[in-house]
């Protein structure tokens, strides 16, 4: 997860949204990694899940189940609001989590 979140911060850099949802290559790859990240987190075990709450499982997962299951579009804005509000706090989650579990 940590991984694909680094891609997708690499990916957007500093473009602007209008950039971003012009620029399918950068769309489709961001929008797969989100899809990753989804199928990842139904996959972290649940006593893990239990040990660290705080880290937003459930909502990554929906995510997910949204992209995939949306046959008409993608409602790019908020992908952009996924990668640009929620994605820094869960990676830092994510970083403390593995952390915590390498000490």
């Amino acid at each position: 997860m940590a991984d694909c979140i680094n891609k997708i911060e690499a990916f957007v850099g500093n473009i602007s949204f209008e950039k971003f949802v012009k620029d399918d290559k950068t769309a489709s790859a961001v929008v797969r990694k989100l899809e990753i990240i989804g199928e990842a987190a139904k996959n972290v075990p649940e006593h893990i899940r239990q040990k660290y709450k705080n880290i937003p499982w459930k909502d990554m997962a929906r995510m997910r189940d949204k992209i995939i299951h949306f046959y008409f579009g993608i409602d790019y804005e908020i992908v952009w609001k996924v990668i640009k509000k929620r994605l820094p706090k869960i990676k830092q989650q994510i970083k403390n989590a593995l952390k915590a579990c390498n000490a």
